[in-house]
């Protein structure tokens, strides 16, 4: 994968399958964080939920061997993105700092980006956001609340990046690696979610891209995702005898 030039940042995700436990975490996190109102029952059942992460849940073998196995999934940040080019209102588009910007009071909801995303990780607001009177002074200030009728996403915590980048420069600095996180990686109690700046080759996410592991989730579509993925050591698996003597 390559990493295109988007100037002194292009922020990104590394995601270590191997270190996500499937806690959801990151999940209550995310809508805290982001100001998205309470999943109901009802709201589940009709298909009509809001999640900007996710942790899907599937398993590997057979029983009594199955494993579960876990893996986050929120907007991949494209920089192919094929729901860009498909909004007749440019309410989405790619910034320049490698993430896909929602702009809210500019969407109509047509509904044509959620219907180009092969992640299902855009989200249309069916209803206006409602939360319980003893949850109302737990949003937050920095989050625009979504009105009914247009689409919603995982941001990369934005605010956060907008709100670091100008205390360093207020500070003469450059960000410091480390210093944004969103708050599904702050969250994450075995660091399986880590955020950082693809284009600095010193920064802890640019190393673990390296790994030997790293994958995109459906690479098939070309989009060029700006979250990558650790995959899964199992060290139980039961080696062939060809693969066992290629490690002697």
């Amino acid at each position: 994968m390559t990493t295109a030039n988007f100037g002194d940042h292009n922020w990104g995700m590394v995601v270590d399958v191997d270190k996500c436990i499937g806690c959801n975490a990151c999940v209550l996190a995310c809508q805290a964080e982001n100001n998205i109102p309470l999943n109901t029952q009802d709201r589940v059942e009709r298909a009509r939920s809001i999640s900007w992460i996710r942790v899907e849940r599937y398993w590997e073998g057979d029983f009594p061997d199955a494993k579960a196995r876990f893996i986050p999934i929120m907007c991949q940040h494209c920089e192919n993105a094929p729901c860009e080019p498909v909004c007749p209102v440019y309410a989405t588009y790619h910034n320049a700092e490698g993430m896909n910007i929602q702009v809210y009071n500019r969407c109509v909801g047509t509904r044509y980006c959620a219907n180009g995303c092969p992640y299902i990780v855009r989200f249309f607001n069916y209803w206006e956001p409602v939360w319980p009177e003893s949850l109302r002074n737990h949003l937050n200030p920095d989050v625009t609340i979504r009105s009914r009728g247009i689409m919603e996403k995982c941001s990369f915590c934005v605010h956060r990046i907008r709100r670091e980048s100008r205390k360093a420069r207020s500070e003469g600095h450059e960000v410091i690696d480390g210093a944004i996180q969103t708050a599904c990686s702050s969250a994450c109690p075995t660091s399986a979610l880590n955020f950082g700046n693809f284009n600095d080759p010193n920064s802890k996410v640019s190393k673990m891209k390296e790994d030997k592991r790293h994958y995109t989730l459906l690479d098939q579509f070309a989009t060029d995702p700006n979250v990558i993925y650790l995959a899964k050591i199992d060290a139980d698996k039961k080696v062939g005898v060809g693969e066992a003597a290629k490690h002697e």
